[in-house]
């Protein structure tokens, strides 16, 4: 049963890292679009970052939730206690 729930943790982390990784990459990717906004200005700069700030962002917002939902559940499940205050031996 432990070798069962240390694979399911092992797989969760892996999608916990590859959905993190995609989030970090798209929010990075965003800047791009605000500062092609920036150089091009007027009425397509206001459209553009319309859709980055109501179209990608409450994506990216889902997915990172999401992940960080996964990760948790994949420390409790491997017995993993990194957030937890202990005590440093000397």
């Amino acid at each position: 049963m432990k070798n069962v729930i240390k694979k399911i943790a092992n797989v969760l982390k892996l999608v916990f890292g590859y959905l993190i990784m995609i989030t970090v990459f798209a929010g990075g990717l965003t800047f791009f679009g605000y500062l092609a906004a920036l150089i091009i200005g007027g009425d397509v700069a206001a459209i553009i970052c319309e859709v980055i700030y109501k179209q990608i962002f409450p994506v990216l917002i889902y997915i990172a939730s999401g992940s960080v939902l996964l990760g948790l559940v994949a420390m409790y499940l491997a017995g993993e206690t990194s957030l937890t205050p202990s005590k440093k031996k000397k």
